[in-house]
């Protein structure tokens, strides 16, 4: 038996509406062409699926189990298409992201806030766990955006310019450190430096400041969250090195000191990468214009 989408519309048609006539006006087609598909249903299944002398017109036994699995598989059918309807009109779709940036959770958070007010239906999902294999994974579709401060030439992928951002040095008022106008990589020499347990090719103060002047800090002391570096750094219990994003609450607090890296300062950008397919997605471009300016805001505190 060959059971197709249309009989399981026409099974359930029939059996709401109770009779051919407002039946076949449901399914936008004639009274006779419906009679000639119930026939021919029948013969395939070689039971009777309708008992014609009742009126309003019954299902029979057989014509109850269709029915049954026409309310179960209509509404999933139905489901799937409005999925693949957004995906074409770009309101659905899947967004996971992962991230090089360790600090980028303090603005990126905010984004996605925003973001999903907009495209509900779009599913996001973070893959922090990626951080190091990231661009290959975006090759391979395993994510969808990469955030990261390292553009790199690679077929069919596309880095989008977020926004610039200024690594600062932090420490407590109570280094001497503090009395400086700025710092140099020479400052670090004595110091005990906390950063996020990443690879140091992926912080800042080693690629912009030490490592270019050839200084090793006194210790290199690790913490995973943002606010237990600050903690630390208030304790005078070491030196930070942390986007301009992420110190916008310590400037003003007496504990605090910040301070540019070398006299002229450092700038560094950050970049979304994502598949160069996908840049005409509408929920992308959202995304993407949310990141530039969302996190100004922040900056700005």
């Amino acid at each position: 038996m060959h059971i197709e989408f249309r009989h399981l519309r026409t099974i359930k048609a029939i059996h709401d509406e109770g009779g051919l006539g407002l039946a076949a006006d449901a399914l936008n087609i004639t009274q006779s062409a419906l009679s000639h598909q119930i026939k021919g249903l029948e013969d395939q299944a070689g039971v009777e699926l309708f008992v014609r002398r009742s009126k309003p017109l019954k299902l029979s036994a057989a014509g109850m189990k269709l029915l049954r699995l026409a309310e179960q598989v209509l509404p999933q059918v139905e489901q799937l298409e409005a999925e693949l309807a957004g995906v074409i009109d770009g309101s659905q779709g899947r967004l996971h992201i992962a991230i090089e940036c360790h600090a980028c959770f303090e603005w990126l958070f905010p984004v996605l806030e925003e973001f999903r007010k907009a495209w509900p239906d779009v599913d996001v999902d973070i893959r922090p766990g990626l951080a190091f294999g990231a661009l290959p994974a975006l090759q391979k579709e395993k994510v969808d955006l990469v955030v990261s401060s390292d553009p790199e030439d690679i077929e069919g992928v596309k880095f989008i310019p977020l926004f610039d951002y200024e690594p600062v040095f932090v420490c407590s008022s109570k280094n001497p450190l503090a009395e400086k106008a700025f710092v140099e990589a020479e400052d670090f020499a004595d110091q005990n430096l906390i950063t996020y347990p990443v690879d140091h090719t992926k912080l800042d103060v080693f690629t912009e400041l030490l490592h270019p002047a050839g200084v090793t800090p006194k210790t290199v002391r690790q913490a995973e969250l943002t606010a237990v570096i600050l903690l630390l750094v208030a304790s005078n219990r070491g030196v930070a090195v942390l986007p301009d994003w992420v110190v916008r609450e310590v400037r003003y607090n007496s504990d605090y000191v910040t301070r540019p890296l070398t006299k002229e300062g450092k700038t560094r950008r950050l970049y979304a990468a994502i598949r160069a397919e996908d840049e005409d997605k509408p929920y992308m471009a959202n995304l993407t214009r949310l990141a530039r300016t969302v996190p100004l805001k922040l900056q700005r505190g």
